[in-house]
């Protein structure tokens, strides 16, 4: 699990997971013969529980390194926009154990990096688009060298007109990619026709990912001009392909290595790329390994984030809140280029409707383009921006009727089926496996909502500063990649003479419980004791062309290639028994460390051995590509996902009118898993999903000031939630039933999919601040997300904006 969410999977076992029909399954199948027992459905620990606990696993800092190894510190921009005249680094060469800096001229390859949009440099040259951008790198014999050296040089910056905001961008038509128009039905005569209207204007920040391992990477020239780049990337193949063309070599001189990351949440998609080849070019002029680590700090500045959003609404509807017509505008603060801002803007506008039928909407995505860190991938990836806007208009709306926000919610749900002409989204994908209209009610009631909103309503006529609030917002979410080729994924499975089984696949370890999942669907391939099964680093020299870990489709793509490749190896067995004992082959099982045929029951170990005596091949590799999907990226319409996960949250938040404080007094969830591979693991990524989106909507806070300069670049001012902030009452149940679409082991993803439901605080804080405010009642509550103290009180009218 990631890095947040590993502290509450130890707690989700013992207060949750036997809650839920999934764990209650797992609980039945454990106590079945040992013939039948199954990996799969089990809460097992993660494969590096104990390693990392007894401080063992190894990170990218921890592994020894080769002699003559140097340390790499960037040299950052000081300038938000202009142009670079000079670098001045007398006075850093000057220090004890400098060997020399690295600027653009060094690149021997392209200059410019292999991102899709090839629209930033590898170093700044002639022109600085941000404060923090990296324009050279200082190399030293030790780390603390190379940091003070990078401070002591000079650089000659002729500043620029610079734009900070996306107000700003879109006055410009400052964009890093052009706008996307997505439009059906008659957005504007549904909304002349609609009984009702509102408007409505807010904004959303981003969020920095504070992986606990930050960026880092450790370049190693080998014989032959070839590299072994040990990167802590959630994307080993765009590391190797951008290494290989900023070096100007080919890829198979690349090889990526990744045993696991200490979190990653998006952050490391494309922006471990960077590290990995600055660290590269610089071992490419020394001609000595190089090892590049940013600290706290520089990360801050250096990378990219959350991308900020503003909306702009104008939406229609009846007297019981159904929407009748809706216009929307998005604007996207994507920074100085675009690196993964147009599939996460897409994204936003796929997930504009959440769970709601929308008949008749027009939606305006803009990419603005600012003189700050180019933001990029974050979990959810454009989701939750997409989602907390369509969750904000239903709350108005309810506010402006008097009615209860579920009951809105419930009556905009798609339909169940085709029969009543709503599950189709904007975007012309069917939804065909709805089942928010069971989930909702379900969760409704094991929330008691309707008994406790009674009493909040009470306790707030009667308390002047405290208020209360409560909201139940649910999410539908696509899985898959957007860009329909990284749908696909490839393993290798090698079973050895000893009946001991390795396992190989393109997807990155990030705490996140992927290598256990993989490991637990191939054991119950070949019917082997988990402990038999390893899960060895990722490795572009035995998966080629392996996409991102991201989309929360890593255990969908990776999952399933290594359950082939697994089967390869179990059919090459079981013709091996058959011919022994003279049945067909579909008669062999392969359950609880043994192979059973009608005949005869063998431990697994043997069989290998005599298939091994026979010449029977023992490894194979596996290739999964996701069915169904299609879509046209120009006019964003089709079958973009391969199926929806759904989830529902019940929060309750307190604020104080006066400070402006709040905090989360409640929290109780019901999300759909399919059938769960590992609940334990299911349930910490719901948990930690849940808490990360908390902290985006209440006290992560990024601030620029006038100048560009990030301001809250350190944890002294920059907080993420703590133990402190987490509810007393905090429960987490699973949907009981299976994917329906074929997926591996009925599951569903689960990495993204939880983060959505943190927008029931940001409901529940609008609620509370209603409750608090004088005025109409009616009106939209505008807060401006995160919800700080400063924000709340802007909200409740008490401060100016």
């Amino acid at each position: 699990m990631n890095q947040r969410d590993a502290l509450s999977t130890s707690l989700a076992v013992s207060r949750d997971a036997v809650d839920s029909p999934v764990a209650a399954a797992a609980d039945t199948q454990a106590s079945e013969p040992l013939a039948s027992a199954r990996a799969m459905g089990q809460s097992h620990f993660h494969e590096s529980a104990r390693a990392q606990v007894a401080g063992a696993a190894h990170y990218i800092d921890d592994l020894p390194e080769v002699k003559g190894t140097l340390y790499a510190a960037p040299i950052l921009s000081t300038v938000a926009h202009g142009t670079l005249n000079g670098v001045h680094a007398d006075a850093a060469l000057a220090l004890p154990g400098v060997r020399g800096v690295v600027l653009a001229a060094d690149v021997p390859g392209d200059k410019l990096l292999a991102a899709f949009a090839h629209d930033e440099p590898v170093f700044a040259h002639d022109t600085v688009q941000h404060i923090g951008q990296v324009i050279g790198l200082v190399v030293a014999d030790s780390v603390m060298q190379a940091r003070r050296a990078a401070r002591a040089v000079k650089l000659d910056i002729t500043p620029l007109p610079a734009v900070l905001s996306v107000h700003d961008a879109l006055k410009a038509e400052s964009y890093v990619l052009p706008p996307v128009f997505v439009r059906r039905g008659d957005a504007a005569t549904g909304l002349a026709q609609s009984a009702h209207r509102l408007q409505g204007a807010f904004e959303v920040g981003g969020q920095e990912h504070f992986y606990l391992e930050g960026q880092i990477a450790y370049a190693l020239p080998l014989e032959q001009k070839q590299w072994w780049i040990y990167s802590s990337t959630q994307h080993p193949g765009e590391v190797q392909h951008w290494v290989a063309h900023a070096l100007g070599i080919d890829n198979h001189a690349v090889r990526v290595e990744c045993r696991r990351i200490g979190g990653g949440f998006g952050g490391k998609e494309t922006q471990a790329g960077h590290l990995a080849v600055w660290a590269a070019v610089a071992a490419h002029k020394f001609g000595r390994a190089v090892k590049l680590r940013l600290d706290r700090d520089e990360d801050f500045m250096v990378t990219g984030k959350r991308h900020p959003f503003t909306y702009e609404y104008d939406v229609g509807f009846d007297d019981t809140g159904r929407i009748t017509g809706l216009k929307l505008q998005m604007a996207a603060n994507c920074g100085f280029s675009a690196d993964l801002s147009g599939p996460v803007a897409d994204r936003a506008v796929f997930h504009a409707d959440n769970a709601y039928y929308l008949s008749d909407v027009d939606i305006a995505s803009y990419r603005c383009k600012t003189n700050t860190q180019s933001h990029t991938a974050f979990r959810g990836f454009g989701g939750p921006q997409g989602v907390i806007v369509i969750e904000a208009i239903l709350g108005d709306i309810a506010r402006a009727l008097g009615r209860d926000a579920q009951d809105v919610r419930l009556v905009n749900l798609y339909g169940k089926d085709a029969a009543d002409g709503r599950n189709v989204t904007h975007y012309q994908m069917t939804v065909e496996d709805n089942i928010l209209h069971a989930l909702m009610p379900q969760l409704e009631r094991d929330a008691d909502y309707r008994q406790r909103q009674t009493k909040i309503a009470e306790w707030n006529a009667l308390q002047p500063v405290l208020k209360r609030g409560l909201a139940i917002t649910p999410v539908k979410f696509g899985i898959s990649f957007t860009a329909t080729l990284f749908n696909q994924a490839g393993a290798l499975v090698h079973v050895y003479t000893d009946g001991s089984v390795q396992v190989n696949h393109g997807g990155t370890e990030m705490g996140q419980g992927l290598h256990t999942k993989v490991a637990q669907i191939v054991a119950d391939e070949l019917g082997v004791p988990l402990h038999r099964v390893l899960v060895t680093a990722s490795d572009t020299s035995k998966v080629p062309n392996a996409s991102a870990t991201a989309a929360s489709s890593g255990t969908d793509l990776n999952g399933r290639a290594a359950q082939y490749a697994a089967r390869n190896v179990r059919d090459n067995l079981a013709s091996f028994v058959c011919g022994l004992d003279g049945c067909g082959a579909g008669a062999i099982r392969f359950a609880g460390g043994q192979v059973i045929s009608p005949k005869k029951v063998r431990a697994f170990d043997d069989v290998v051995k005599e298939a091994y005596a026979n010449r029977i091949q023992l490894w194979s590799d596996g290739f999964y590509r996701t069915p169904k999907i299609h879509y046209d990226k120009t006019t964003l319409t089709g079958r973009p996902f391969y199926y929806f996960s759904y989830g529902a949250a019940c929060t309750e938040v307190v604020i104080d009118t006066l400070t402006g404080e709040s905090r989360v007094v409640a929290v109780d969830i019901l999300h759909d898993v399919g059938h769960s591979i590992n609940p334990a693991i299911d349930i910490g990524q719901i948990e930690g999903g849940f808490v990360q989106g908390m902290g985006w909507l209440t006290t992560e806070q990024l601030v620029w000031n006038d100048k560009g300069t990030l301001t809250t670049h350190a944890p002294s001012t920059y907080k993420i939630p703590a133990t402190g902030d987490i509810p007393a009452h905090f429960r987490v149940n699973l949907w009981p039933e299976a994917n329906r679409e074929d997926n591996v082991g009925g599951s569903k993803a689960v990495g993204e999919p939880p983060f959505m439901l943190a927008i029931s605080v940001y409901e529940a804080l609008r609620n509370a601040v209603a409750a608090g405010r004088s005025g109409d009642a009616t009106a939209p509550v505008v807060l401006t997300a995160p919800a700080t103290a400063e924000n709340v009180l802007r909200a409740l009218g008490r401060l100016e904006n």
